[in-house]
Parts: C-alpha cells; structure tokens; sequence
C-alpha cells in the first residue's frame, strides 16, 4: 500500500537546487520529487534543516572580501 507523505513544493535557481541534490544525496532525508530544473518536493518535516544546511553550503562558497587595503 502507498504511504503519503508531506511536502512543500520548493522553487529555486538550477545552481541552488544542485546544491540541494548534493545535500540529500547521501542519505535521501529531503526530498521527495525532483519535478523539473528549478522544482522540487521537498519533506514539510525536513524544510527546516534543509534550509540550515543549505545556508551553510551558501556560506562556504561565497567569497569572502579581502580587507587588505590594498586598492
């Protein structure tokens, strides 16, 4: 038998929703459906820690600024 479960529809840029992919390969917690190139269905009980470990991915990427000085 089927087993539902609860999802928030998740819109994003393809280079975002990579990163979620990345995130949920390992272990498959987030997501639900991979609809199209910038949807996906992502578990309602899962959004919050998704989130947090998306921040951190976003933040280990940016560059940091350089406060050298020097011009």
């Amino acid at each position: 038998m089927p087993k539902a479960v609860k999802g928030v529809l998740v819109e994003c840029d393809p280079s975002i929703k990579a990163i979620i992919l990345k995130i949920d390969q390992d272990k498959h917690d987030f997501i639900v459906e991979d609809l199209d190139d910038g949807t996906l269905v992502v578990k309602e009980s899962q959004l919050a820690a998704l989130k947090y470990r998306l921040e951190e991915e976003l933040s280990n990427t940016q560059l940091q600024p350089d406060d050298s000085g020097s011009d």
